[in-house]
């Protein structure tokens, strides 16, 4: 089972960057294979351009994770009460994937992090991840953790957002195994 990580900014104290991590490591810790596609990375990756079919080796392993994942965390900073256009351009690779057999995230659980210093963008970041996976055929998982970094005075940015972080991690692999399961005997039938 692949969970793929995708998320956080350049910057390389990236609260929503940390807060990804925490996640995913406890997505590895349920017995889950975990790739990252973070900051790095996503600054990599050309703006996506549906007419030219070429893509940059970084833009090739990004889609080749999506169609192998049995699940998604994308962690989003809120940038203006919404993700980076960073993530955004991203996201929009996933159109490589409408005519694939399983097309964008379908049947895949996508966990959702919206990271900001106040609640209000972090809660509207959230919404918009979350619309964006139902966009894209994806189930978001029920639980969608919020972060406030106002809060961690001096901290990781993280600070008391980790039992939600781990949440968010347990139900995606929860709900990739439920899928996995329901695959296996369906194709058995």
């Amino acid at each position: 089972m692949l969970i793929v990580g995708i998320g956080g900014t350049v910057s390389p104290t990236s609260s929503s960057d940390g807060a990804l991590r925490i996640a995913l490591d406890e997505a590895q810790r349920q017995g889950a294979e975990v790739k990252i596609f973070s900051g790095d990375l996503l600054k990599k990756l050309p703006m996506y351009d549906p007419t030219d079919p070429d893509r940059t080796p970084e833009a090739q392993e990004f889609v080749e994770a999506m169609r192998a994942a049995s699940g998604i965390i994308i962690s989003a900073a809120a940038y203006h009460g919404s993700i980076s256009g960073m993530l955004k351009n991203a996201l929009d690779y996933t159109e490589d994937m409408a005519r694939d057999e399983r097309s964008y995230f379908a049947g895949i659980p996508v966990g959702s992090i919206a990271v900001a210093k106040g609640y209000q963008a972090a809660v509207n970041t959230l919404s918009t991840i979350r619309m964006i996976v139902h966009a894209l055929r994806g189930w978001p998982t029920p639980y969608g953790c919020v972060v406030n970094t106002a809060t961690d005075e001096g901290g990781t940015g993280v600070a008391g957002a980790e039992e939600g972080l781990r949440m968010v991690a347990s139900e995606v692999v929860h709900m990739a195994r439920a899928f996995e399961s329901h695959a296996q005997i369906v194709a058995n039938s």
